[in-house]
């Protein structure tokens, strides 16, 4: 089961060619939105959806004239609809998040050619931001693992002007890692008035975050071994810090 929620809107839908099926047309009209068709086993044919931001699968009869919305379990037990909406819904928008983050702005922490690569959204008053900090010292300081830290403002009335103090210094990245290593105690210069462009950086790295379905921090982002975006919130015990870092 997926560990994350995704949100379908930054999903693009596939244009349905081919005239629904009766029964199918009865459900849309109930609110969900037919992505595409797909064979589906016993002869019967599969439609992808999805209904309030959730992936569903709809299947119906060989005479056309019944529809079964639900998962479909072959004799093993294994649930083929499960990975179907994995893979053309979820995966997909996973990817197109990734991408998202790559183009925000955020605080490198690490080497750049550090070959695994993992987003983090932090506030500068978090003590768990700074605690996953230091958890991730042995993967960061052998040059395994970056960190692309986005800044928001979520704690304090504060934090906005405390993460512009951050964002707007000479060397981000120095500034974030001297904040980190006092353990969030690095006393910070705050502007009275944060600038428009540091302000659209904390805007979108809210909206990000929000689109994410995270409202904590840290959230933390990593694609796993099938390049599926993976998503913990708070923080991670050992077992996680493995599959987020690798052994």
């Amino acid at each position: 089961m997926l560990k994350y929620f995704l949100p379908l809107f930054m999903t693009p839908l596939l244009a349905q060619a081919e005239a629904l099926p009766a029964p199918v047309q009865a459900i849309e009209k109930q609110g969900i939105t037919i992505i595409k068709s797909f064979d589906a086993p016993g002869g019967m044919k599969g439609y992808l959806g999805k209904y309030q931001d959730m992936g569903v699968t709809i299947y119906v009869t060989p005479d056309g004239k019944h529809a079964v919305s639900g998962y479909m379990y072959d004799a093993a037990g294994t649930n083929l609809s499960e990975k179907l909406i994995q893979d053309e819904i979820y995966s997909p928008a996973g990817r197109a998040l990734w991408k998202q983050m790559e183009a925000s702005t955020w605080v490198l922490d690490g080497k750049k050619e550090a070959p695994r690569i993992v987003y983090v959204f932090a506030d500068p008053y978090c003590p768990y931001c700074s605690r996953f900090w230091q958890q991730a010292r042995p993967w960061v300081d052998a040059g395994k693992v970056q960190i692309r830290t986005l800044l928001v403002g979520v704690i304090k009335p504060e934090s906005p002007a405390a993460a512009a103090a951050i964002l707007s210094d000479a060397d981000p990245a120095k500034k974030w890692r001297e904040h980190e290593q006092s353990g969030g105690k690095l006393p910070l210069t705050l502007p009275k008035n944060i600038a428009p462009d540091i302000m659209n950086t904390l805007n979108s790295n809210q909206k990000l975050m929000d689109a994410l379905g995270a409202n904590a921090t840290p959230a933390i982002y990593y694609m796993n071994e099938n390049n599926v975006l993976q998503q913990e919130v708070g923080l991670p015990d050992e077992d996680k810090l493995k599959a987020i870092f690798g052994d």
